[in-house]
């Protein structure tokens, strides 16, 4: 088939459905109430105490900062960044780039309950060689729920309509043969619900050491331990103290909060107070629900749905 007849039949394909109807509803006045703020921070930390991994980014230290980092703020960190930077064959003209990868994170500290992210510090990771050379943080956190709505939200009827005929367009190889779908190995790689419309947050801040945390025999240390095992049961063999990498307990000490509930017709979408986030209790987050909690959940539904 010639480009401009695939083209042709695109067009006249999408014609015959634009006209359909939209098949959202439009929100009544009780749906359409934005969350507050502070109710948005107490979602954001029960996401925080149910979800184990979160996105750490920090950014690479520039030539001339990294030639400064003195021996002394090396040896407490447990590193060596000029050392790192040979050992690693680390490129040239990194300095300022942002760099994030997935990290373990946990809720643990019991005594200090502000929602400050406990973290398994590894200083051989290049993520903490970052902070050790002066990098502040973000953690960034989104909410999966465990089970897929009863109900999916629906999309406009064309684009729809749209989007299975580009399936079955590319499915038969664009010659009109073929298995009519999915890519070459049989794999479908979407999710069972909208991810645009479940809450994730960013918190902003520095890491710090948790004090006696690096002691197992210590209260603190005890706790933190099996509070991070509790979350990560991996986690057991890189703990302080063990053999094989220098390892350190850090909390992430939250400046800033940026807060995204979903789709912004129902959710509150911005920046949360600090004090709202660390004044949230937790029986407060204990009460409330997210979406996917429980089985049966509509994905078009509203927090007071839930």
């Amino acid at each position: 088939m010639k480009p401009v007849t695939i083209a042709s039949a695109l067009l006249s394909y999408c014609a015959t459905t634009s006209t359909a109807a939209i098949a959202i509803a439009s929100p009544t006045p009780r749906e359409a109430r934005i969350p507050t703020s502070y109710e948005s921070a107490v979602l954001g930390r029960r996401i925080l105490a149910l979800t184990p991994l979160g996105t750490l980014s920090t950014v690479f230290p520039d030539d001339k900062n990294k030639r400064e980092h003195s021996a002394a703020e090396d040896a407490d960190a447990g590193t060596n960044t000029d050392d790192a930077t040979t050992r690693e064959r680390r490129p040239q003209g990194l300095g300022g780039l942002p760099y994030g990868l997935m990290e373990y994170i946990a809720d643990c500290e019991e005594d200090d309950d502000v929602g400050n992210p406990t973290i398994l510090a590894i200083s051989i990771g290049t993520t903490f060689k970052n902070v050790a050379a002066g990098s502040n943080v973000s953690l960034a956190v989104q909410w999966a729920p465990p089970y897929p709505p009863a109900k999916r939200i629906k999309s406009w009827a064309w684009a729809s309509s749209y989007l299975n005929l580009f399936r079955w367009w590319n499915g038969n190889g664009g010659d009109g043969h073929g298995d009519g779908g999915g890519d070459s190995d049989g794999h479908d790689i979407a999710l069972p619900y909208s991810a645009a419309n479940l809450p994730r947050f960013s918190l902003l801040g520095h890491l710090e050491p948790i004090e006696g945390s690096d002691d197992p025999k210590s209260g603190i240390g005890a706790q933190i331990a099996k509070c991070y095992v509790d979350s990560h049961p991996d986690a057991k063999y890189w703990l302080p103290g063990n053999r094989i990498h220098e390892a350190h307990f850090a909390r992430l000490v939250v400046e800033q909060v940026y807060w995204v509930g979903g789709f912004g017709d129902r959710a509150f979408i911005g920046w949360i107070p600090v004090e709202e986030w660390q004044n949230v209790t937790r029986r407060e987050w204990e009460k409330v629900r997210l979406p996917g909690e429980k089985k049966g959940w509509k994905e078009w539904s509203i927090q007071g749905d839930l």
